[in-house]
């Protein structure tokens, strides 16, 4: 933060006089403008989405919305704003509940000058690094062709790797080798999309179990306006994982002809906002399935031991080879791997020439009670064999990503 940048603050109180008291301690440090003010939580989130500003001062106890929530809602809305916690109760549960939802800081009521002068920097600092980050991003959307050279200077941020995860055959567990994968890569530094591209059955979120009201299809009439707001009304936030879903329909899509280069825009754009994108897909080889697998950064092809799976392996990375996807973009997979069948890993990839890069162990009850109780299996416990392929895959893929890519 430059010495010239203001931190723009919006104090929420639904007290008139704790309000005010806030607003005389401010109004002396030369560093801090406040542009608004709110009476309650749901004033609160109106005016972060209009006014944007760089923290939030917000009292927890408030009519209609209390302070916690309207920071999980404003957090996940407009997700560069910083929030500073007020309350009457220095309550070790409150500021647990209230770093959870998103604040940077947590004060008790009435605050010290410059405890708060000093919280609200440090939360204006990171807001405007936040905003630094992905501001320039954003402005490209719309844009159809190459980038101007000046915009694409302004573009700091690295955008997120597409991962799909793809079997030509059905019942090989990509869905859960994507939903598990996608839970691996979420940390505090990542943030993580997994997106159902099985418009027709996709599990993906029966798996984890939750039950989204949007999809994949609410984006694609507006594949051409995107911005964060759109993308955040359609996302589903998984508590447990933290996750972002974009679940397939209720209702199944019988027809996914004309929807490839919406899908496209959409999967792009999402790079701009996500660290990884993960996404599960149907055998079929439909028109949404192939524009995923040809912006991939990284395609996951799973196979098991029989020799169905094996010989439409081979198909496609036939296909793969004709259709211009580079081998070194494939990571080859091999799920259910049982070592009383003689089919070996070895003996899989010098066959079709594309060696398995990680063996996931059959292991039919833990998948299953994982699968039922919509608890991956990388989260219920880290040192079981699977998990632990689940995390070798996840290292290779970061060692892919820090090296050129090939397209």
């Amino acid at each position: 933060m430059t010495t010239q940048e203001k931190i723009s603050v919006i104090v929420v109180d639904d007290i008139d006089e704790s309000r005010e008291m806030i607003l005389r301690m401010l109004q002396f440090d030369s560093t801090i403008e406040v542009i608004g003010t709110a009476r309650t939580g749901l004033e609160a989130v109106d005016a972060a989405q209009k006014l944007k500003p760089d923290v939030i001062v917000m009292d927890i106890n408030m009519p209609d919305m209390d302070g916690i929530t309207a920071t999980e809602t404003i957090r996940k809305k407009v997700p560069a704003i910083q929030i500073v916690i007020l309350s009457v109760q220095n309550d070790a549960n409150y500021m647990r509940r209230a770093m959870l939802a998103g604040a940077r800081d947590f004060l008790t009521k009435p605050p010290l000058i410059d405890d708060l002068t000093i919280a609200i920097r440090r939360a204006g600092e990171l807001a405007h690094e936040e905003k630094s980050k992905v501001v320039a991003p954003f402005q490209t959307s719309g844009l159809t062709g190459p980038l101007p050279p000046g915009l694409m200077m302004q573009m700091q941020t690295i955008l997120g790797k597409i991962i799909v995860v793809y079997s030509p055959k059905g019942g090989t567990g990509c869905t859960t080798i994507a939903t598990n994968l996608a839970t691996a890569m979420k940390t505090p530094e990542n943030k993580v999309a997994l997106v159902d591209a099985n418009l027709l059955f996709g599990d993906v979120a029966v798996f984890l179990n939750e039950h989204g009201k949007n999809s994949f299809l609410d984006l694609i009439d507006h594949a051409n306006e995107l911005d964060p707001e759109i993308i955040d009304d359609v996302m589903l936030v998984n508590k447990l994982t933290g996750l972002h879903l974009m679940t397939s329909p209720k209702d199944p899509e019988m027809v996914d002809h004309g929807k490839g280069e919406p899908v496209s825009k959409i999967l792009t754009y999402l790079q701009q906002m996500y660290n990884y994108i993960v996404v599960d897909t149907t055998p079929y080889l439909t028109e949404v399935v192939q524009t995923c697998l040809d912006i991939a950064d990284f395609i996951v092809l799973v196979t098991t031991q029989d020799i169905p799976a094996i010989k439409n392996s081979n198909q496609f990375l036939g296909i793969a080879d004709a259709s211009g996807i580079k081998r070194d973009r494939i990571l080859f997979v091999l799920n259910k791997y049982d070592k009383r069948i003689a089919i070996s890993p070895e003996r899989i990839g010098d066959t079709l020439k594309q060696p398995i890069v990680v063996t996931i162990p059959f292991e039919d009850r833990v998948i299953s009670n994982s699968i039922n109780r919509g608890t991956p299996i990388v989260i219920e416990n880290k040192s079981l064999p699977s998990a632990k392929a689940i995390y070798s895959l996840y290292q290779i893929i970061q060692e892919k990503s820090s090296q050129p890519q090939e397209n």
